[in-house]
């Protein structure tokens, strides 16, 4: 029986430190409970803690408060005014001048409504109300589109999530054939019918589909952060993900009409509704803005009133008369006056002012529509190149599934092969890469599948927000 020289062990050495700077010891007591979420409750975490989402909010508030501001400016304005003076003090000649000085001492009330209406300004507050009604519908299309690119950006983690597990689950069971192999190979060579160098052979492979572990593992855990962080979740928690089944995918619809997605997806946009919206708003900045060249009409009412509650005169060697009047309410309700007032005010000539806004809201509006044409341009192009990587998704299954079955009866063929020394290694280790690569492309084409309709969803302006 031969002795088998032992292996050199900086393969191991290598694989050993790997994990250990990969997985530092940590006891088990600090580890948190693993936290399971499904699909729909990810959606649900992300669109309450997202802060692009809180923004559209905070942003449609806002446009909800301008709007209204806009409607007040059709309302008249009504301000109230009261003044109190406890003395008021006030001197005069007496007679001509250079004789006695007389001194009136006086407590005052006055009190004034005033009210005013503008009854024409050049249609500029129609124009503000016209572009506040648009900015508004921008704000809830830009919160819709939101929350979409929310929905689309967890579904898009969740299921690369679920991708990364599975290629760790291929390269772990390949992991265990590998060794499994190790040890089988080992025991041929000791009784003689392998070489050494199988063994070397496979003692490599074996050390390289460990690596391959730890990279799929390095990987999983790469994902999992990435989804924590578009969920906003504690990035110290322990989570996982709840197993999506993929059996509906294959309930979904081939054929796609591009012309009729593409003419869906212009109508379902809601970032194309919400800039068509914006330009609109820029154009009645135009007329808001042009509207300053007209005069403006205004009706005013006042409606004023006073009184004294003390008022006496005092000169110089004659006794202080201090006058015996009507009580302040009397005051008040007699001496009350009021007058109604129609102004216009037309600026000739303001240095150009005018003429400048109206420009710069010009430059605005154009600016606008060349970014809503932008915007439609690139909508088409996007839902095309979908439609194509939609479709070429189910070829790639089909494929896939076939080069699977092919790798499958390959390596069976090749193993029996090799067991009865048929086969070299080299043979014998094509196959088994060929049957590993097709299952990691299989299950690739799988999940591409279905990232590939959320692409689509998301595209066309379809994307569910539960």
């Amino acid at each position: 029986m031969k002795t088998l020289p032992k292996p050199k062990p900086f393969l191991f050495l290598l694989v050993a430190s790997g994990l250990l700077v990969l997985f530092p010891f940590r006891p088990a007591a600090a580890e948190r409970p693993e936290r399971t979420l499904t699909l729909r409750e990810c959606v649900q975490i992300a669109l309450e803690n997202a802060s692009a989402v809180r923004k559209a909010e905070n942003a449609l508030r806002l446009q909800g408060s301008d709007l209204l501001r806009s409607y007040g400016r059709f309302l008249p304005k009504v301000s109230v005014s009261a003044d109190y003076t406890p003395s008021s003090v006030s001197k005069a000649y007496a007679g001509s001048p250079g004789g006695a000085v007389t001194s009136t001492d006086a407590e005052s009330v006055d009190l004034a409504l005033t009210t005013s209406l503008n009854l024409f300004n050049g249609f500029r507050d129609y124009s503000s109300l016209r572009a506040a009604m648009n900015r508004k519908d921008a704000a809830k299309f830009t919160l819709s589109r939101a929350r979409q690119t929310i929905v689309f950006d967890v579904t898009q983690s969740y299921y690369q999530v679920l991708l990364d597990r599975e290629l760790l689950r291929i390269a772990r069971e390949n992991l265990s054939s590998s060794r499994d192999q190790l040890q089988l190979t080992r025991r041929q060579y000791e009784i003689g019918l392998k070489p050494v160098t199988d063994y070397y052979q496979q003692q490599a492979e074996t050390a390289k589909d460990e690596l391959s572990v730890i990279r799929a593992e390095n990987a999983l855990r790469k994902s999992r952060l990435e989804l924590l962080r578009r969920l906003r979740l504690d990035p110290a928690g322990n989570i996982d993900v709840a197993t999506a089944g993929t059996d509906s995918l294959s309930n979904l619809s081939r054929p796609i009409d591009r012309d009729s997605l593409v003419t869906a997806a212009l109508a379902a946009r809601t970032d194309l509704k919400s800039a068509r919206r914006a330009e609109q708003a820029a154009k009645w900045e135009v007329a808001r803005a042009a509207g300053a060249r007209y005069p403006t009409v205004d009706l005013s009412f006042i409606y004023a009133s006073g009184g004294n509650p003390y008022l006496a005169t005092s000169t110089p060697g004659v006794p202080e008369t201090v006058y015996d009047l009507p009580p302040l309410s009397d005051q008040l309700s007699d001496l009350a006056g009021y007058s109604l007032r129609l102004s216009m005010n037309w600026t000739i000539f303001d240095g150009f002012l005018t003429r400048h806004a109206v420009e710069q809201a010009k430059v605005s509006y154009l600016n606008e529509g060349l970014d809503t044409g932008d915007l439609e341009h690139d909508i088409v192009i996007d839902v095309q190149l979908a439609a194509d990587n939609y479709t070429a998704a189910f070829k790639q299954i089909e494929t896939a599934e076939q080069g699977l079955r092919s790798a499958e009866k390959a390596y069976e063929t090749v193993r029996k092969k090799y067991d009865l020394g048929a086969a070299d290694f080299v043979e014998a280790s094509t196959a088994r890469t060929a049957l590993v690569t097709a299952r990691s492309d299989r299950a690739q084409a799988v999940y591409n599948l279905a990232l590939q309709k959320n692409v689509l969803d998301f595209t066309a302006g379809t994307t569910p927000i539960e």
